[in-house]
């Protein structure tokens, strides 16, 4: 029989309780164990998240953040599959993917008692009564070659011109950035204001089919277009990304990014709090964080973007003074199929 453990000596009960004392630390190994969350965000964001955000929100708030950089639609894939029993707690997605968590019940709504900065937020980047809301604004505008065209493009409106006949491209309805390019041709055709114009879509094909002879190609992959654009094969990119015209420019390539005078479009850039993800205080204090004014300032330089809250600083270079035009995405999701079936059908080159 066993001795009782009250009666055994040191080596010996070391011995019966495992090597190391192993059995008696586990108390308190369960005890500082430290929290964490898992970000979905796109693979893209990793780089900034990375540099500008896990390290200082990790310390601040004692817990680990883990980034799962991928598309939009695989995050969503995620949250689908796990609805039971959530593992990411936050995600980072395009809005029309949003909508889409929306209506499956999948998001947790953003409130100004769990994030304090919505409360500073501009008009128009909390979406749904707040089931998610913009960090950024990365923005739509036209990309030129600066070799080609020593004087940027002042409007949209110049894409018409003769002289860029076979110059000009612009993102498939595929795209998500191909949707702005359709409510501005609908203002440009119609005359009508913005927050009208956007449902005149017969206005906005019309305005496309004026535009065919001046079309060198519609893309769906954005790298091979800015390389026709470097080369001097196109002249123009209309409804070009921010986030990346402007980063070839600073590569050295002769690429410029412009604000045209009628404005420009935003990037879609939300987050939301996943429903019933691991940690929702944690959740919620990084949705805060990316919301407020000191991160924002942090990121909107690197990302090429404008900020979303009043009190960050707009970023060197970006466009000042100049209409950010809303885009209502539930009003997207309902009608995009049709829309790309009828792009299909008139816009074949």
């Amino acid at each position: 029989m066993s001795k009782p453990v009250a009666l055994m000596g040191r080596r010996n009960l070391t011995a019966a309780l495992g090597v190391g004392g192993l059995v008696l630390a586990a108390p308190g190994i369960a005890r500082a164990q430290t929290r964490e969350i898992v970000i979905g965000g796109a693979a893209s964001h990793k780089p900034w998240f990375e540099a500008h955000v896990q390290a200082e929100f990790e310390r601040k708030y004692r817990c680990r953040l883990t980034f799962e950089g991928t598309r939009s639609l695989v995050n969503l894939e995620k949250m689908q599959k796990n609805k039971d029993k959530p593992y990411i707690s936050v995600v980072q997605m395009d809005d029309p993917v949003m909508i889409l968590a929306v209506r499956e019940g999948l998001l947790e709504p953003i409130t100004a008692t769990r994030a304090p900065n919505v409360a500073r937020l501009k008009p128009g980047t909390m979406h749904m009564d707040g089931m998610w809301a913009n960090y950024l604004q990365p923005w739509q505008g036209i990309a030129y070659n600066s070799n080609v065209l020593r004087t940027a493009p002042a409007s949209w409106s110049d894409m018409f011109e003769n002289r860029f006949r076979s110059r000009i491209i612009v993102p498939s309805l595929q795209n998500t950035e191909g949707l702005p390019n359709l409510f501005m041709m609908a203002h440009l055709i119609s005359g009508k204001p913005m927050a009208e114009a956007y449902k005149d879509i017969d206005a906005a094909f019309a305005g496309f089919r004026r535009l065919k002879p001046n079309l060198l190609t519609a893309y769906s992959q954005m790298p091979q277009a800015f390389s026709l654009l470097e080369q001097g094969e196109a002249h123009m990119i209309v409804g070009a990304l921010s986030s990346f015209g402007m980063q070839r420019r600073l590569d050295g390539a002769p690429v410029g990014m412009v604000a045209p005078r009628e404005g420009i479009f935003p990037v879609p850039s939300g987050i939301a709090v996943v429903k019933g993800g691991p940690h929702q205080d944690l959740a919620f204090a990084y949705v805060n964080e990316l919301l407020g004014a000191e991160v924002q300032n942090r990121i909107a330089p690197p990302t090429f973007a404008l900020p979303t809250n009043l009190d960050a600083q707009v970023p060197p270079g970006m466009p000042s003074g100049v209409t950010v035009h809303p885009i209502d995405w539930a009003f997207v999701a309902e009608n995009r199929n049709a829309w790309v079936q009828r792009w299909d059908r008139e816009m074949a080159l």
